[in-house]
């Protein structure tokens, strides 16, 4: 049963992400690093394959549907790089040779022939893509993110789908991954009053999808899982003390040099921290999306 949307009242005490909340889970001090002092971190071909993989797929259905074919997408792959590369300048230092960003771009054409085995996009007219959704929570957590599209059914059933351009997760990780997903259903029932019927990932590196049909109970306790979540930030903000926690993640951090537990020396805490009430850019946002190893 879906209730009403929620009309939140302000001020807004702190905003969370997917990827913002899945950082403190994985690492407290992660989430400092990119969040509180907001360290740069070097961009990698993998996540920049995504971000391509995910240009391509939401400029494939501006085409009339009949023209939506693995060809078309495979011939928008070296427009949306350049478009890529003119953005982001410092992307093209990743492929010095040309013959290295050929097959580069031949991995993100697999990606793309992992997508049509997956649906036919012909078939389909998304109600939304690349959307941009927030609510505020009863407290003031402001939830927001970037679905990748948004498919309404005639009967005004609505299934959220995201891409991921790594492999699908074995079975013990299904709810890790599935976490994103809930959050996604969560700002979308508080903001529209509508459950989401289905949540799909499909996930292009082995071409599996991973689908969950969430009901009030599942998003309920999601809201309490975040509440609580934002509670420990805000603990850990407050003591100044967001410790390292090992995992297998730590090979992929671009921080170890700044960890206590990969043998660095942690920074101190800035002179003057961001005020995590503050709006995060979409571009921030979307970045974000891609950053984790696996999607």
């Amino acid at each position: 049963m879906s209730t009403a949307a929620v009309d939140l009242p302000l001020p807004v005490v702190g905003s969370l992400s997917p990827s913002r909340a899945g950082d403190f889970m994985t690492c407290p001090l992660l989430f400092r690093y990119r969040t509180i002092d907001r360290l740069p971190q070097a961009p990698s071909s993998a996540a920049i394959r995504g971000t391509l993989v995910h240009a391509v797929l939401e400029r494939l259905f501006d085409l009339p549907a009949l023209e939506r074919t693995p060809a078309a997408a495979a011939a928008m792959l070296a427009p949306e790089w350049a478009k890529l590369v003119e953005q982001e300048p410092e992307v093209a230092s990743l492929f010095p040779d040309e013959s290295e960003l050929a097959q580069w771009l031949t991995s993100a054409k697999a990606l793309l022939d992992g997508y049509f085995s997956l649906e036919d996009p012909q078939r389909l007219e998304p109600a939304e893509r690349e959307s941009f959704v927030e609510v505020v929570l009863p407290g003031g957590l402001r939830l927001r993110g970037i679905v990748d599209r948004l498919d309404v059914a005639p009967n005004g059933a609505l299934r959220v789908c995201d891409y991921k351009t790594g492999r699908s997760p074995g079975e013990a990780f299904e709810g890790k991954a599935l976490f994103q997903m809930k959050f996604y259903a969560l700002v979308l029932w508080r903001t529209r009053g509508i459950i989401a019927k289905r949540l799909q990932l499909m996930y292009l590196g082995d071409r599996e999808v991973l689908s969950y049909s969430p009901d009030e109970h599942d998003l309920l306790a999601t809201e309490r899982k975040l509440l609580a979540l934002w509670e420990a930030i805000d603990k850990a903000t407050q003591a100044r003390d967001f410790r390292p926690r090992v995992s297998k993640l730590c090979d992929w951090c671009d921080h170890q040099a700044f960890c206590p537990e990969q043998g660095g020396t942690l920074l101190p805490w800035p002179e003057s921290p961001p005020d995590l009430s503050e709006p995060e850019a979409r571009h921030v946002l979307a970045q974000q999306r891609s950053a984790s190893p696996g999607e």
